[in-house]
């Protein structure tokens, strides 16, 4: 079926286009090609997706209204995976209102194109930070996430009540899928993985925040990826069980439901660091902070919910995806 990737240059949406060419799907990629990180970076992935057959690239920018309703009467997509946002933390602290343009604004147009376009199912990428204050482990969705800590992951969260909306008042099947530290190959510059890399092959100092103790559920971008596509082909219908005396947060009588994608071993980021070590054979130099505004202490998945609706279960342990990341590292950079 034609499926549009929405953040097809990032790093999650190049993988996911990859795996619905190779599955035989016809893929339309959009993304803006902002210059958050960089933007060499990003051709190089749309270059990997050029050479698949099936694939088809836009350039353009999510909240821009006149532009995405163009592209949904002019493509009738029957699914869309939406994966496009500004993403960052810490770059959310400082620049708000790019947030609300991409996350916010860029999802309203989204949800817009499949109400007035018959897309038979939406699946929205949300994040792990959307549990903030929530100190209850492992992360279930059916907790609340009503206190987000940083100006991002409010802005995904505006995103998963919009997706509810519409999937109460126009019936448009909604996935919602939180991810929780994806890595791997292609990985995004400002992330551990990347950051760390390039510093410490360099001899630098890697600035390593709360002295390296706060865990991650770190999962690597293939098992992400699987759920992403095994997610997709399962629209959600009506709960008929859901009770609105005790509402469930992760169902609706809508046809809507919401996901953890994780790898439910969390790693703490001075193990990570170790990995790294050994894989890349040197040593880091570590310049040891405090905790960063908007951060959380751990992040562990529950991801019960997801292995009985499509069988999730990731295959890649932490071990093996830092050597696979390290292989990709070396060869996209030339690095002996």
């Amino acid at each position: 079926m034609k499926t549009l990737v929405t953040g097809a240059a990032g790093f999650i949406g190049m993988h996911t286009a990859a795996r619905l060419l190779a599955d035989g799907h016809e893929v339309v990629g959009l993304d803006d090609l902002n210059d958050y990180y960089d933007v060499g970076l990003k051709q190089a992935r749309l270059a990997e997706l050029a050479s698949k057959p099936g694939f088809r690239f836009v350039r353009m920018n999510l909240a821009d209204a006149v532009a995405m309703r163009g592209l949904f009467a002019d493509e009738h997509f029957a699914q869309v995976i939406h994966l496009g946002a500004q993403a960052g933390v810490r770059y959310s602290l400082t620049n708000p209102q790019v947030y609300i343009d991409s996350n916010v604004t860029g999802t309203l147009n989204v949800l817009e194109g499949c109400r007035h376009h018959d897309v038979r199912h939406l699946v929205f990428a949300s994040t792990s930070s959307v549990y903030g204050m929530n100190a209850r482990l492992p992360f279930s969705p059916h907790d609340g996430a009503n206190h987000p800590v940083s100006i991002y992951s409010s802005t995904k969260r505006a995103g998963e009540l919009l997706c509810h909306n519409y999937a109460a008042l126009f019936g448009l099947p909604v996935t919602v899928l939180r991810f929780f530290t994806v890595y791997g190959p292609w990985g995004r510059p400002d992330m551990s993985p990347m950051l760390f890399s390039g510093k410490m092959l360099k001899g630098e100092p890697i600035d390593v925040f709360n002295g390296g103790h706060h865990r991650r559920d770190f999962t690597y971008v293939d098992d992400v990826v699987e759920g992403v596509v095994r997610s997709a082909r399962l629209a959600p219908s009506a709960d008929a069980t859901w009770d609105a005396l005790h509402p469930d947060p992760a169902s609706s009588r809508a046809p809507f439901r919401i996901y953890n994608i994780g790898n439910s071993a969390p790693v703490e980021l001075l193990q990570f660091i170790r990995l790294l070590e050994q894989a890349l054979g040197v040593t880091a130099r570590m310049n040891m902070l405090p905790m960063q505004p908007g951060d959380v202490q751990d992040t562990l998945a529950d991801v019960t919910d997801l292995e009985r609706a499509i069988g999730y279960r990731p295959q890649v342990s932490i071990e093996q995806g830092v050597e696979r990341f390290v292989a990709w590292y070396r060869d996209y950079f030339k690095i002996t």
